[in-house]
Formats: C-alpha cells, sequence, structure tokens
C-alpha cells in the first residue's frame, strides 16, 4: 500500500507488514530501507509515480540491515545506480542479512504469539527466506544526513542492532525510527509503542535506553519499520514502549 504525504514529502509504501519510506525534495528523493523482495514492484510503482527513475534515486538508507530492511537493497542499487548507505556497526549484517545476533530463540515465538502467525506468515510469503545480502555500501555517520533529500539528523540508536539508526527531520516534524521504536511487534502480533522482541534484537536493555534519544526529538510524528504511523508525539510514544519493556 503507497500512502503519499504521511508528512511533508515523506511517503510511505507498507508491503507484509514492513514499511519502506521515500522522502524528496528539491534535490531527489531517498529510499528508507529496502523491505522483502516481495516490495519491488510496489516500490517501482510508487518510484516512478513521484517522477524517478534510474539516476535519479539519491541513495537508499538502511535503518539497520536485518533481511526484512535489506530484501529489495540489491536490486535497487543495480536498477537505479543508488548508492546503499549503512552504519558501519551494520555492514557485516548487510553483507549477511541472517547473521544477525538475537537474544532468544525466534522459532518459540509462534509457539507462545499465535497472534504472530498472520504477520510471519506473510512476510514470508513476501520472501523473507530468500534476501540477498549487499556489499557495495558507503559508510552512515552522523553528518551524512546533510546530503540526503530532506537533509535528516541521523541519530544512532544501538540495541536492535549494533549499528541501528533513526532519521529526524525536524522540519517536518518526523521521525524516522526504523525498528528502534515500532507501534507492531511482528514476533508477538502486539500493537502499539514498543521495542522489537529478543527473538530479532541484540541487546533489549541498550534497545530501550536508545529510546531516550527518540524522545529527545520531541517529533509530532513517528514512522516506524512495522506498524502504522503513531501521532501522540516521540514522548508519550517512549513512556509507553518503557512501561512496556522487553518481550
Amino acid at each position: 500500500m503507497f500512502t503519499r504525504n504521511v508528512a511533508e514529502g515523506i511517503h510511505r509504501i507498507e508491503h507484509a507488514y514492513v514499511n519502506t519510506y521515500l522522502v524528496e525534495d528539491d534535490n531527489g528523493l531517498a529510499i528508507i530501507d529496502a523491505g522483502l523482495p516481495g516490495l519491488w514492484p510496489e516500490l517501482v510503482r510508487a518510484v516512478k509515480e513521484l517522477g524517478y527513475g534510474p539516476g535519479s534515486v539519491s541513495a537508499l538508507v538502511l535503518t539497520h540491515a536485518h533481511f526484512d530492511h535489506v530484501g529489495t537493497a540489491a536490486r535497487i542499487r543495480q536498477k537505479f545506480r543508488t548508492p546503499i548507505l549503512v552504519h558501519d556497526a551494520d555492514r557485516y549484517i548487510a553483507a549477511h542479512p541472517y547473521r544477525y545476533e538475537h537474544e532468544n530463540n525466534r522459532f518459540l515465538y509462534p509457539v507462545r504469539y499465535p497472534r504472530s502467525i498472520p504477520y510471519l506468515g506473510a512476510m514470508t510469503a513476501a520472501g523473507a527466506l530468500n534476501v540477498r545480502g549487499v556489499t557495495d555500501v558507503h559508510s552512515l555517520g552522523g553528518d551524512s544526513g546533510s546530503s540526503l533529500p530532506g537533509r535528516p539528523r541521523i541519530l544512532h540508536t544501538p540495541g536492535h542492532t549494533a549499528g541501528h539508526v533513526a532519521l529526524h527531520y525536524p522540519e517536518r516534524d518526523a521521525l524516522i525510527c526504523g525498528d528502534s521504536l515500532v507501534t507492531l511487534n511482528p514476533y508477538t502480533g502486539a500493537k502499539g509503542p514498543q521495542i522489537v522482541s529478543g527473538a530479532a534484537t541484540a541487546n533489549s536493555p541498550e534497545a530501550l535506553e536508545s529510546l531516550g534519544l527518540l524522545a529527545k526529538t520531541k517529533a509530532p510524528l513517528l514512522l516506524t519499520g512495522h506498524g502504522e504511523p503513531w501521532t501522540g508525539g516521540a514522548e508519550a510514544a517512549v513512556q509507553q514502549a518503557l512501561a512496556r519493556g522487553a518481550s
């Protein structure tokens, strides 16, 4: 599902319960996260609808390099000739999207949380077991935002992965959180602001600590890696996520 202007110049594609964002300004278009392989046809349509094509997509930014955010990265690089930016601490995962640290046995979650089955099933059908890694990547750091469409502030928010980042667009009152904070947890089926379960999170205490960086933005709108946009403000979302804790 493609939704234009969830914030000024920021567009959302939701596919198989994974969100991808397209951010544009007068200098071009950036893709934030690459979803799962099944996203590709919808992503191509959205990019064309916005008036862009090969050579005109400025960057693919990965908030982190888990398989469900890297799914179309190789094709974006090939078809659109787009550079891929990722934090150095996630370079290895970008190349090997299934070799990531996590706290808990992920295979037990569908048994403990049957509500997760439709979400995990949809992700599997969208190609979650067939993601190619990428090695031709560029470093994403604190100063990278100045050259990206929308000129976001890059916030290093480790915990879900060591190199996780969020992107704050102060002039657009929006914060793209990636999986540092979600409003749908695919591993439990729970909705509302929270961190992702230990099935996919490397360090839950660190992830909870990183929420403080999100709260400090005071962004009115949070755009998450999974789930619907949160319009209640960053501080309220973080309070709820902290109260919920780890799962």
